[in-house]
């Protein structure tokens, strides 16, 4: 997706040579028109599948799953890193080694709103090892429902996240691939192969 590309060589900041940080368009302040594009590209990808629900994991995969589950007019559901008190039903629990934050969460889903029937897209902001997305799948599972896809916004393709899920039989679509940020710069995937 161009405008994603552009805005991530444009406007995203290089920490080290494994953080990418994007906070003035996804992350921390959101571009909605950008967020808008996205849902195209993945409804468009997708539609096909019979999407009952899109699962993202708090926080920043929020914004772009809403948009996303609009264009499907289906429920946006978000896994929560702590369990609220207001939940009192039972839960879907796994653990999520974040690589950013370096920390382990226990990410849950009410059983309320995931079940057997659902077919199920996940979307995320980034992959990087593919914990996030992976932990997502294993609470779908646990449900006995089905993932039809993993959408991702920025993949950084020198980590193994796109191998592990590809492993797991999952059909991964990235719309921005970072082949490297060596050097404080953003090389595409697209750019290193030319």
């Amino acid at each position: 997706m161009h405008s994603l590309r552009e805005k991530v060589l444009e406007d995203g900041v290089v920490i080290g040579e494994s953080i990418l940080k994007v906070d003035s368009f996804l992350n921390h302040q959101i571009d909605p028109m950008l967020m808008d594009e996205v849902s195209h590209t993945f409804y468009n990808q997708f539609e096909s599948r019979g999407v009952t629900k899109i699962l993202t994991i708090e926080a920043s995969g929020i914004a772009p799953s809403i948009m996303v589950a609009h264009r499907f007019k289906v429920p946006c559901l978000f896994a929560k890193k702590a369990k609220p008190s207001t939940l009192a039903h039972e839960i879907y629990q796994t653990d999520v080694h974040s690589f950013t934050k370096n920390r382990t969460n226990t990410i849950i889903v009410s059983k309320e709103f995931l079940s057997e029937d659902d077919r199920v897209l996940i979307i995320d902001d980034f992959l990087a090892n593919g914990e996030a997305a992976l932990g997502l799948h294993r609470l779908v599972k646990a449900a006995g429902a089905k993932t039809v896809g993993v959408g991702i916004l920025v993949e950084k393709s020198f980590q193994p996240g796109r191998e592990r899920l590809e492993a797991e039989g999952l059909e991964v679509m990235s719309l921005c691939r970072v082949a490297s940020l060596k050097n404080n710069q953003v090389t595409l995937v697209e750019d290193a192969e030319s």
